[in-house]
């Protein structure tokens, strides 16, 4: 069975998002023995559906990860349900701990497992997280257009945030909560493109049938929006890479934490690739997915390089041992004949 989890891999592949399961699926069609192994909980779960993704737009995220996982299977590679817990180097390979006590052998990784959106502690703001409560534009904005929208100010890019959603509705209200609201340049931007800045802390949210209808300030104040974006802090699921030496560091714009890689998914420790959100923050589904098959082919081609030295080297013995038995063979033939 192609969910079964076998003890040696060429690679594993840890998280089974758009990354890792393009990554896979590169790799199984490239003849390579390979599994995901995914905690099953996505990132964009709450979301109804996939954004901005030719050929899928508006596909809910569980329908386009299972589609994934069937195609992963028909070229033989593994899914398999589970959480990494571990993983340490083995040799000239990896091993790799899951928390229920399996473990596997791997002679690569690939680690797509994501990240974590870190929001502020605003009543009733994580339960509407990804339907009305929102972060993305180009993920949400066509859905929140010419609506009542309000931008909740986090961190250094809030101000770059509210410009942003600009672009989708002319009713705009950014809200300074805990920050000491925008600069002098920023507030100018804002008052130029008709974006109401509102200060004071917020308080909760006010909702009623099910969906957003205000924004409660903490002097009771309520702003009317159908919407509101939230710049959450985002940090890199890798908890389990520190075994390795490798860890999450501050990505540069400020808004979280990531693993480093360069733009093929390399990372510093030699046989450990990224793909996907883990090491870009920003990131939607069809970067992911193509950060994955990038990773995956540079895996590919560092495997291939590293059996054809092996080739080379076992070819080399193979002749010098071949040479070795000759001048034997030779210099007992002159010896038989008294030479």
């Amino acid at each position: 069975m192609t969910d079964q989890l076998s003890r040696d891999y060429d690679v594993v592949v840890v998280g089974g998002g758009a990354a890792g399961l393009n990554g896979a699926l590169m790799l199984a069609r490239a003849r390579r023995s390979v599994v995901v192994i995914d905690a099953g909980a996505p990132r964009n779960a709450p979301a109804d559906g996939v954004h901005g993704l030719l050929a899928r737009e508006g596909m809910p995220p569980a329908e386009l990860l299972e589609r994934g996982r069937a195609e992963v299977r028909g070229y033989g590679g593994h899914v398999v349900t589970g959480e990494v817990d571990t993983a340490t180097r083995d040799g000239d390979g990896f091993a790799v701990t899951l928390a229920d006590g399996r473990s596997v052998r791997a002679r690569r990784l690939l680690v797509t497992t994501g990240l974590v959106d870190e929001l502020p502690g605003v009543a009733g703001l994580r339960a509407r997280w990804g339907r009305d409560v929102i972060h993305c534009p180009y993920c949400h904005g066509w859905e929140v257009r010419d609506r009542a929208i309000g931008v909740l100010a986090t961190g250094p890019m809030s101000v770059h945030q509210a410009l942003l959603f600009r672009q989708w509705s002319a009713d705009v209200t950014y809200f300074t909560h805990m920050s000491t609201g925008p600069d002098e340049e920023q507030a100018e931007q804002l008052a130029a493109r008709g974006i109401r800045v509102v200060t004071g802390t917020v308080a909760a949210l006010d909702v009623a049938d099910d969906r957003l209808v205000g924004v409660r300030l903490g002097d009771g104040t309520v702003v009317e929006r159908d919407a509101l974006a939230v710049g959450a802090r985002m940090v890199a699921r890798a908890g389990f890479l520190a075994g390795l030496g490798l860890r999450p560091v501050e990505h540069p714009s400020g808004m979280g934490e990531h693993v480093p890689a360069d733009p093929t998914g390399r990372t510093d420790v030699p046989g450990v690739f990224v793909a996907g959100n883990v090491t870009d923050l920003s990131a939607q589904v069809g970067a992911a997915a193509a950060g994955g098959a990038l990773a995956a082919a540079m895996i590919n081609s560092d495997l291939v390089a590293e059996e054809t030295r092996q080739a080379v080297d076992a070819r080399r013995e193979r002749f010098s041992a071949e040479s070795e038995a000759r001048v034997a063979e030779l210099v007992a033939g002159d010896r038989r004949h008294g030479l």
